[in-house]
């Protein structure tokens, strides 16, 4: 019996549990989204493609499963680019599906078609930033590759992959046995685990190290194994420091966690770094922020520092720095076995209290040296005293969406995150304008939970049109834009090596300008408030939360730099010899 692949497909994905597709529409994916109509998977229809793939992308991240994006032809497919970057770099897995050009034009300049290099060429569009990107060229190999992409993207290291559909392989029709078939086949593998002699060898050496410590990156939560990694901590008693996207995988508030590595890192936990004899690092590609530039005398210091590191990829473990011991396995497999060895190699756990109170008193005295900007009244409002409010109101288990600038090297540094996977950040590309839509996403995931998006005024005006989607859908998030009137984090950097702030600072009529987002909220359907004055910033945010619904919270904010313990080598390439970083900038 024979069925139209657009309807086999919509079986398809309701048979892996897929319940949202993100994307929206195009003359050649009408004939798949027809069949969404009646189908138990709801598609989330948004006003740019950049915004289905940020909101895929935050869904998955909380899901720990490839999200789903529906893309159309040429300019959909290069919408989403940005934001599948994004997704590549932080090794989150979304399953694309682009419309294109029907394969009996190929060559002949159809519509839309993309075939400057080579004759419908759309499918190389996203091949350096995906795993795999196919093109179907037959009707009845869709089945065995639309399987592929999800196994692709879901084991090994995760990412993205395109699947590329020529419009009219979805109006064609095949045996349904070609779909049927893969239901024998089971996409979930059992992944690579440590052996037991390495898993004895690594907790012999931990045990005898004089200043061990953990090392924590993204890959804890993509394994989701932050409860093993916590076990193997409580039972050690071995400090832990995290990168940028390992923040919450032990809750900042355990009594041997120091917090965050690196440029944004502070002296206190950088200097434990640089003096460990052994750090175990974890799913972790040390990256240039994460590592001060690579630069030994502030942070990592290998030799005399020894490690050891575990990821998934093979490729990360030695990349920047050498290895005594180097395993490529999941963590969370790993952990699981490197847990039962220590309980048997160490039956007792190990008590720190010396260094407990070490890094309790450090913590008391960062919290102390920042009252003054917490209690400040001065409006537009201190950073500091933003970010301190927002986590007073919030739940511990809220979610946090971060963009660029102080919303995220301020949270990493400042804003306690209790539950490991609850703040999301774009890590390796940086990449301004998804906390936004990622928000979304991942509140449609996470519907009972309490979604928040901490954004700037740049960030937030890259995508404004999540607000139709979330109006549309009733999506209640709460955005906070963080508002200087600038690309903040660039004119502090401009004002501190070339003595200038030229074109990152928003200007109209010779002063600085910042559209009403409250006002363009309230456009939308969107519940919006412009803060006045610093005292009436906490009541909203709580009269936000409390109505559950879509919220836009307006806040001037003032441009200071995010304090860094750490460095940064770009600072060396603008003022060489000088020790310079981020200057304040005053915007009137």
């Amino acid at each position: 019996m024979k069925k139209l692949i657009s309807k086999q497909l919509v079986k398809y994905l309701e048979g892996k549990g897929v319940q949202h597709i993100f994307g929206l529409c195009g003359h050649t994916n009408i004939a798949f989204l027809s069949q969404l109509e009646n189908s138990t998977i709801k598609f989330i229809n948004t006003r740019h493609e950049q915004i289905a793939a940020h909101m895929a992308d935050g869904y998955a991240r909380v899901t720990k499963q490839a999200s789903v994006v529906l893309s159309h032809i040429g300019p959909g497919l290069t919408n989403t680019i940005t934001a599948i970057g994004t997704a590549a770099l932080d090794n989150v897995p979304i399953v694309i599906i682009a419309g294109d050009a029907p394969s009996h034009y190929y060559g002949r300049n159809a519509f839309q078609e993309v075939n400057l290099y080579s004759d419908a060429s759309q499918y190389e569009i996203l091949r350096p930033i995906v795993k795999r990107a196919w093109r179907v060229e037959r009707p009845d190999l869709f089945p065995e590759i639309i399987e592929k992409a999800f196994q692709l993207a879901e084991n090994g290291r995760p990412g993205p992959v395109l699947v590329s559909v020529p419009m009219d392989i979805f109006s064609k029709e095949i045996d349904v046995r070609l779909f049927e078939r893969l239901t024998y086949h089971n996409p979930k593998l059992h992944k690579p685990s440590i052996d037991q002699e390495t898993a004895v060898k690594i907790i012999k050496t931990l045990k005898n190290a004089e200043n061990p410590l953990f090392l924590v990156g993204g890959g804890i939560m993509l394994a989701d194994a932050s409860g093993e990694l916590r076990d193997l901590v409580d039972h050690m008693g071995i400090p832990v420091v995290n990168t940028m996207m390992g923040k919450g995988a032990v809750s900042d508030d355990h009594p041997l966690a120091m917090g965050l590595v690196g440029f944004w890192g502070s002296k206190f936990t950088n200097e434990k770094v640089r003096n460990a004899d052994y750090i175990f690092a974890l799913g972790t590609s040390f990256g240039e922020a994460d590592s001060s530039s690579w630069e030994e005398e502030y942070t990592f210091n290998f030799p005399p520092t020894k490690l050891i590191h575990i990821d998934i990829d093979p490729q990360e473990i030695g990349r920047n720095y050498p290895v005594e011991i180097g395993i490529v396995a999941d963590l969370k497999q790993s952990l699981k076995v490197l847990n039962k060895v220590a309980k048997e190699m160490v039956p007792v756990p190990v008590q720190n209290p010396t260094l407990e109170k070490e890094i309790a008193a450090n913590k008391e005295a960062f919290i102390q040296s920042n009252q003054e900007h917490i209690k400040n009244n001065c409006f537009p409002m201190r950073p500091e005293r933003i970010l301190q409010e927002t986590r007073e109101v919030l739940p511990k288990d809220a979610y946090i969406t971060t963009d660029v600038g102080w919303n995220k090297n301020g949270v990493a540094q400042r804003f306690p995150i209790y539950e490991a996977g609850t703040v999301l950040t774009p890590g390796g590309f940086a990449t301004m304008g998804f906390g936004s839509p990622a928000a979304l996403g991942v509140k449609v995931a996470k519907p009972d939970r309490v979604v928040v998006s901490l954004v700037g005024d740049g960030g937030f005006g890259q995508n404004p049109a999540v607000l139709a989607t979330a109006a549309e859908e009733n999506i209640p998030v709460i955005w906070i834009i963080m508002n200087n009137s600038s690309y903040g984090v660039i004119a502090g950097l401009e004002k501190a090596h070339f003595d200038t702030t030229f074109g990152t600072i928003f200007y109209k009529d010779g002063k600085p300008y910042s559209p009403d987002f409250a006002a363009i909220a309230r456009a939308f359907g969107v519940e919006g408030v412009k803060i006045e004055s610093a005292e009436d910033f906490k009541p909203t945010l709580e009269k936000a939360v409390a109505s559950k619904k879509p919220f836009v919270i307006d806040v001037s904010m003032v441009n200071v730099p995010t304090p860094t313990g750490g460095h940064w080598n770009i600072m060396d390439i603008y003022s060489p010899n000088e020790k310079k970083s981020h200057a304040v900038v005053s915007i009137n």
